[in-house]
Parts: structure tokens; C-alpha cells; sequence
């Protein structure tokens, strides 16, 4: 987002402000732990004007985490196109203001900011999905989602249950069966491998783009990204599969007090249970706008159709790094044009044919 605005000669600071809750640059990679290799996550797409800056991640280590490769080249982004990102800033909520504009709350480096446009590019990092499994409540071991993961080596000696299809999930069970006493997958579906070597023109095909675009702008909540696309088969999940250490179990049918019940009715003790399954988009600070993520949003081309003036960078279609780039250059021409006329939604400018 910021790049397209400085490409149409806007001042960060000035004509824009872009605030961030993270500590630094990086987004929610900066929080992942620190055993995770770039080799072994999802591949990243350059940033639009990424070379000009003097950085890529097609030559990014692949021997430290994750989190400092992908944090230095972002800092040396925003500093070459001078995008002066105030941080930290943890906006808490968005109201509109009789006027129409927004009063924009927060806790941190600045707590309150007035807009007349409001562009969420908050990802998902801190709102995973919360498991509603039978009996969930009734555990009493150790249970954590994907952002809560600290390290494999605090699960030594542990029987634990990874549950999800996506990439987190089986990246789990890598990381913990050396350390772990045992380490069962659990799905809620059968798995479908995506035969891809995990380069970002591959991280999302068309279909996932389309079904996730269909829900977005019927404002259904957003399917998640597994179940569209499939569990992708990377050099790391094959190496797991070839050492018979990924093997799928179907979903346990409840929780008890020290373990799970299967489906045929068999007793599995367990320790702990890693929930990797999936995200909502960060759209707390929209509920006084009537928006919430899990109930699903009317969205078409990042226009938050039933709130005039409110973005959302990186909803639904656009989630991918891909797909970002496009996504954030079409909502900086329609936010030009919602701040030039008023009208709502922004309509796309007419191609005029030549003859």
C-alpha cells in the first residue's frame, strides 16, 4: 500500500499514515518462532520495487529464522521509499464521526487519528481460529494455537496432537517429532497434496482465488486457504511422508480430561495439542462499523462494500503476496477517486477502446 501511494507522489506523514501494532518491521513474521527456516515456510513474493531497494527473497538465507530474514528486508523496504511507519500503534477501534470521516483509536505511539479513509491491512496473525471441538474445555493438558507455538524443544517428552491440514500444521510435526514422545496428525478431511515446489506464482491457485473472491463478496465468512487449494507438497512435507512420519488420522470425536476419543471409539492419551487451523481476518477495531470477520463481509476488490471509506488490503483474493500487489494498487486508484468524488463504491475507471 504504501509503495502505490508514494508512486503517486504522496507524502508518508504527511498525505498517509501507516501504523503497525508489531514491534518492528515484518508483520507477523517477526512473531514466528525462532526454529522456523525460510526454507521450510511458505516462498514470499518480492514487494513491488523490492530490487530497486536493494533486497529480494529469492537469495534470502536459509540457515537463520524465518522471522530476521523476513524483518531486515521489509525495514530496508520502508526505509528506501521513506514510508515512515509509526509503530508501535495497536488501533482498538474505528468510529465514524457525523461528518463522515473516521476517528481512528489506539493505544501506543499515537492514540487517537482522524481520516477520511481507513485501509486494513491487518492480516490475521492475531486472530486464529478457536477450537469448538467436543469436550475442548474438559482438557487439561497443554493446548495452543499457531501464534502461541514457542518452541519444539518446551514439548520434550510430550504425546501430542497437531490438528490442521495446512502448512503450520505439518510444519509442527517436523519440528516436534524429534523432541516429542509421539506426535499424531489429526484433519478434518482427508488430504488433498498439492504437487507444487512452493514458489509464491504457485502459492494460491486460481480456483482458491476464485472461491475465496466468491465468499468475500457475498460476505460469507472466508473459506480457509487448505481447503480450497490443498495441503502443498514441499521438499520438507515429502521428506516427512517418505520417513513415515506424516501420517494423517482422521478427527478424534471429543476431548476428555488426558487425551481424545477416536472415532472407533479407542482412548489416545495426550499431553498437549497444537490447534493449526487457520485464520480471521483482524477486523476488530471495525465492529462499531457493524464489520466482523467471522459473520463474513461484502467485499469486492478490497471495497468494504456497506462502509463507505474503509479498505481491507489483503482480504479474501488478495491474502497471497501475489495477488497483494495488484490488490493494493487498485485500492490506491479507488481511494483517490472515493476522496475525489465522494461516490460509493469507487467505480473502476472506464478502458476506452481504441478504433
Amino acid at each position: 500500500m504504501g509503495y502505490h501511494l508514494r508512486q503517486r507522489d504522496l507524502v508518508a506523514g504527511k498525505d498517509f499514515l501507516i501504523v503497525d501494532a508489531g514491534p518492528t518491521a515484518g508483520g507477523a513474521w517477526q512473531h514466528r518462532w525462532d526454529s522456523l527456516r525460510f526454507a521450510d515456510a511458505h516462498a514470499l513474493a518480492d514487494l513491488p520495487g523490492m530490487a530497486d531497494a536493494g533486497v529480494t527473497f529469492e537469495q534470502a538465507p536459509r540457515h537463520i529464522p524465518a522471522s530476521e530474514v523476513v524483518r531486515e528486508r521489509y525495514a530496508t523496504y520502508e526505509s528506501h521509499y521513506d514510508l515512515k511507519v509509526t509503530r508501535p500503534v495497536d488501533v482498538t477501534r474505528v468510529d465514524r464521526e457525523p461528518s463522515g470521516d473516521f476517528l481512528v483509536h489506539a493505544v501506543g505511539a499515537v492514540d487517537q487519528l482522524q481520516a477520511q479513509v481507513v485501509i486494513m491491512a491487518t492480516g490475521t496473525w492475531r486472530t486464529p481460529r478457536q477450537p469448538r471441538d467436543p469436550g475442548a474445555p474438559d482438557f487439561h493438558g497443554i493446548q495452543l494455537t499457531t501464534p502461541e507455538f514457542g518452541a519444539p524443544e518446551d514439548f520434550r517428552g510430550m504425546r501430542v496432537a497437531v490438528v490442521g491440514g495446512g502448512a503450520s500444521a505439518t510444519g509442527f510435526v517436523r519440528e516436534l517429532t524429534p523432541h516429542a514422545d509421539a506426535v499424531h496428525w489429526f484433519t478434518r478431511r482427508p488430504v488433498d497434496y498439492l504437487d507444487v515446489a512452493g514458489s509464491p506464482a504457485q502459492e494460491f491457485g486460481r480456483e482458491s482465488v476464485r472461491m475465496q473472491d466468491e465468499a468475500a463478496q457475498a460476505g460469507r465468512p472466508l473459506p480457509s486457504i487448505v481447503s480450497t487449494t490443498g495441503t502443498p507438497l514441499t521438499a520438507p512435507v515429502r521428506r516427512l511422508l517418505d520417513s513415515g512420519s506424516l501420517v494423517r488420522k482422521p478427527m478424534f470425536s471429543r476431548l476428555v480430561r488426558d487425551g481424545a476419543v477416536l472415532q472407533d471409539g479407542t482412548f489416545m492419551p495426550l499431553d498437549a495439542i497444537v490447534w493449526a487451523i487457520g485464520f480471521h481476518a483482524d477486523l476488530r477495531a471495525l465492529a462499531p462499523l457493524g464489520i466482523d470477520a467471522s459473520e463474513g463481509v461484502r467485499v469486492r476488490d478490497g471495497h468494504a462494500e456497506d462502509a463507505p471509506g474503509i479498505f481491507l488490503a489483503g482480504y479474501g483474493p488478495q491474502a497471497s503476496t501475489i495477488s497483494a500487489n495488484r490488490g493494493a494498487r487498485v485500492i490506491v486508484r479507488d481511494a483517490a477517486q472515493y476522496l475525489d468524488d465522494g461516490a460509493w463504491p469507487p467505480t473502476p475507471p472506464r478502458k476506452i477502446r481504441a478504433t
